[in-house]
């Protein structure tokens, strides 16, 4: 059965690409209970990464219909908002309305008070239940200059190796956010080696397109002077591998 003219153009519109905030500033606009949402969770939302909707069931019957919506966004810390539209035409003029619910049992009691007839099975398109849940994101983002910082990070690798043009273009291009963790590997060696500082961290990148990418930043003193070098590779195990290298040099 197809999705009447006016709701399939508002979900469209709905999965036009747009910052998070301008997606959740047009949600909150036509939806006549948003009032009803706690401010804490709007206020979780300003600092939104990326946002997802997707039409989550469907009920038509007699000329009357409703949808519903799942509209998740991914915030800086990792975690995720969702919020649940229902849409329908069973008012008492008929005209297309929208709700919004945090909670989903709250949107299924708002859905059986809907007048519709019964007749009509739902078109449900939520993802199967046995489905593996998601795992935990590894890296918490932070919007920021971020494409600077990843300019700065390859300027001042020292190693031959380094990352290539092709790589750094792309990041310069494409990194809105990032987060740099210490990293902890294989044991190092000791010896003489064992007198020098190595250290390891991970930057990691969220690029526009929701890829994620990594460089590994080798800082150490295994030089023969004992001067601060930096190092940058594109895998853990590669620069693990340099920092062995570098204190085989000097054992």
């Amino acid at each position: 059965m197809s999705v009447p003219y006016e709701t399939a153009a508002a979900y469209e519109q709905a999965e036009s690409p747009e910052p998070p905030q301008e997606h959740l500033a047009r949600l909150l606009g036509r939806a006549l209970n948003s009032f009803e949402l706690p401010d804490e969770t709007i206020e979780r939302l300003d600092y939104a990464l990326a946002q997802d909707s997707s039409l989550h069931s469907a009920h038509y019957s007699a000329g009357l219909h409703r949808e519903t919506y799942r509209h998740t966004w991914l915030l800086a810390d990792g975690s995720a908002v969702t919020l649940w539209e229902l849409v329908h035409n069973t008012g008492l003029r008929g005209h297309l309305e929208h709700e919004l619910y945090e909670d989903e049992e709250e949107l299924r009691t708002a859905t059986s008070r809907l007048a519709l007839p019964q007749d009509a099975p739902d078109f449900d398109l939520s993802l199967p239940a046995e489905l593996s849940p998601v795992p935990e994101p590894r890296h918490v983002y932070v919007p920021d200059d971020s494409a600077d910082h990843a300019r700065r990070l390859l300027r001042r690798a020292e190693n031959p190796d380094r990352p290539d043009a092709s790589l750094a273009t792309l990041l310069l291009g494409s990194a809105f956010a990032h987060e740099i963790t210490q990293a902890f590997g294989r044991p190092r060696r000791t010896g003489q080696a064992g007198r020098r500082c190595f250290s390891l961290y991970e930057h990691a990148f969220l690029l526009r397109d929701g890829r994620e990418l990594s460089l590994w930043e080798v800082e150490h003193t295994a030089t023969p002077d004992g001067r601060h070098m930096c190092e940058v590779y594109v895998s853990e195990d590669a620069a693990l591998e340099a920092m062995e290298r570098r204190a085989a040099r000097l054992a």
